[in-house]
């Protein structure tokens, strides 16, 4: 994929001005340390005259000179070690920052389209690298500093030295020019394999699990290494290309040295140079041929703005917007969708919806597998937005709402939901500054859920750390549910929420949720005619489309209906509307999302 330089220049650059104080810091004791490096052969050749002239005293001082820039070289060096590990520090804490809370602005879509492994792959790695891209770029200045100070410093001990130097100087440059765009290159693919690798062992630890089952492990560490090779390839081409660069100026830089000592020698002969220029003069030729400086510098900011493309193209990612908008104040929660088309993968899933789930009532979505249940459920929570058509909460569009208004009157509960906290009680009451449920309500969230039994039996009760509260996945479901309760709000979404729980505790929460105590709007996706037989109302999704709305006793009259269910029959006294029971043919396979 081709970079936008611009894109990965104005992300350093960014960067830079993040820790501005420390770049400057950087780029001037790099320049200190370039001032005094070109004054040391100077000091030493004329403490070398002094020397051969036996003007000891004199020389003594040229000597105590020198004794003391190279103390002073030696504490710039020190400093410019610290600022820059600091520098790289702070600046790849700034992209993984910025990167991180443009990740989570943009939603889900991101981690769609790069995939999770890759994506912590570029956070970790790639912003690591680009973060070393302001002290590169202080650090060349320096590196540049010191070559055309020293041309400079020959063409005061004579112009001749400076013209035999700069006639191998454009070849230099070509070097220099040639490296930075291979190593870029080789950078670039690098960095791509690591990503593919990243991703795919993500996808592995996921389904870890299935893997064990199927017994396919060695056949799955093959996949995830699959771009091992051509990774070996990308590092492979890096150190190729700096070998030839080094070796190239290698080359070139001894026979400009050469050249410089021998017209300096020359000019000795000549009388118009003396031992201590001559000195001075093969210490500035080595300067001015400090390619291995400048190889070094220019791999590394390669390397770095590879690394800054690749955040870039996450940055490219357009974060979703929000309104200023609010929701009328006594609105009972009446959920409309409008000629909603959503397309996942290149496929459309939801084509021209219209759907209209009136406030306060329960909404069951029932389909088969892939006929976009969830996909609904999460444009109607705002987790997704429409390629077409607009959602709407008690009249006005999800877009046009603030994200604190949106999460404080939509709650939400999913099959697998995200435990995040320090703690129980932390996960339960997750949510932005200052809307956090108080502990009495988190605790009644709880009970609602038939979540707290078991938490109190946790070491610690609800001060149990996450990580050291084992749960199963139907413990797991019940406390997200726990938290979507503890938050309220007008509209009620569960996807897939109930699909781990015993039946029993399945009867006791949707006796709550479908129950008159919950005065929010539902919407539910189901899977079993169980559930759809206790809400109010079900839509039908077929094709992309709402086939048919009513209720699932007047649906159940349909047989492709009853065919979403695996079902054949006509509806038994426990598919009513009312009933706790399981039918007995009206419950399909889970999954169908």
């Amino acid at each position: 994929m081709p970079t936008d330089r611009t894109t990965d220049d104005g992300l350093l650059g960014a960067a830079a001005r993040h820790s501005g104080s420390r770049c400057a810091a950087l780029g001037l004791v790099g320049v200190l340390a370039t001032g005094a490096g070109l004054l040391l052969p100077a000091a030493l050749g004329r403490a070398l005259d002094l020397l051969l002239a036996h003007a000891h005293a004199p020389a003594t001082r040229w000597v105590l000179v020198c004794a003391a820039l190279m103390l002073l070289l030696t504490v710039l060096d020190a400093c410019e070690t610290v600022l820059g590990g600091t520098l790289d520090a702070r600046s790849t804490a700034f992209l993984r920052r910025r990167v991180t809370g443009h990740v989570l602005a943009a939603g889900p879509r991101v981690a769609v389209r790069f995939g999770a492994g890759d994506l912590v792959a570029r956070l970790v790695g790639n912003a690591a690298q680009a973060g070393t891209g302001p002290g590169a770029r202080a650090a060349l200045a320096a590196a540049l500093a010191g070559p055309v100070g020293a041309v400079a410093a020959l063409a005061v001990l004579d112009p001749w030295l400076a013209a035999v130097f700069l006639t191998g100087a454009p070849l230099l440059a070509l070097l220099l020019r040639a490296l930075a765009r291979d190593t870029s290159a080789a950078a670039a693919g690098y960095q791509r394999a690591q990503g593919r690798i990243a991703d795919a062992l993500a996808e592995a630890i996921d389904g870890a699990r299935t893997i064990r089952a199927a017994g396919t492990a060695d056949r799955d560490t093959a996949r995830v290494l699959r771009p091992l090779p051509e990774l070996s390839q990308a590092g492979r081409r890096m150190w190729r290309v700096q070998g030839r660069a080094a070796a190239q100026a290698v080359t070139v830089a001894p026979l400009l040295h050469l050249g410089v000592v021998a017209v300096a020698g020359l000019l000795l002969t000549r009388h118009r140079l003396s031992p201590g220029d001559v000195l001075a003069a093969s210490r500035y030729a080595v300067l001015a041929t400090g390619v291995g400086v400048l190889v070094g510098q220019l791999s590394g900011l390669a390397r770095s703005r590879a690394a800054a493309a690749r955040l870039g193209e996450v940055l490219a990612e357009p974060a979703r917007a929000y309104g200023d908008r609010r929701l009328p104040p006594d609105g009972p929660g009446r959920l409309e969708l409008r000629g909603v088309s959503a397309r996942r993968g290149g496929r459309t899933v939801l084509d021209g919806l219209d759907l209209v789930v009136p406030g306060g009532t329960t909404l069951a979505l029932v389909g088969r597998s892939g006929a976009g249940k969830s996909l609904l459920a999460a444009l109607a929570g705002r987790l997704a937005d429409p390629d077409a058509g607009e959602v709407l909460l008690d009249g006005v569009p999800l877009t046009a709402l603030p994200r604190s208004v949106l999460r404080a009157e939509i709650a939400q509960a999913f099959d697998r939901p995200a435990l995040l906290g320090a703690t129980v009680e932390d996960t339960l009451a997750l949510s932005a500054p200052g809307r956090a449920p108080s502990p009495a309500r988190v605790r009644e969230a709880a009970r609602t859920a038939r979540a707290d039994d078991f938490v109190r039996r946790l070491p610690d009760g609800y001060a149990t750390l996450c990580a050291d509260a084992p749960h199963s996945g139907g413990e797991a479901q019940r406390l997200g549910l726990a938290r979507a309760f503890a938050h309220g709000g007008r509209l009620l979404i569960l996807d897939d929420a109930l699909s781990s729980l015993d039946t029993i505790t399945e009867r006791q929460v949707t006796d709550v949720v479908f129950g008159p105590a919950t005065a929010a709007t539902r919407l539910v996706t189901a899977h079993r005619a169980t559930t759809a037989a206790r809400a109010d109302r079900v839509a039908w999704l077929d094709g992309g489309r709402v086939r048919a709305v009513g209720t699932h006793r007047e649906l159940w009259r349909l047989p492709e209906y009853r065919a979403v269910f695996g079902a054949g029959g006509e509806p038994t006294a426990d598919a009513r509307p009312g009933n706790g029971a399981r039918s007995t043919g009206g419950e399909g396979p889970e999954g169908g999302r």
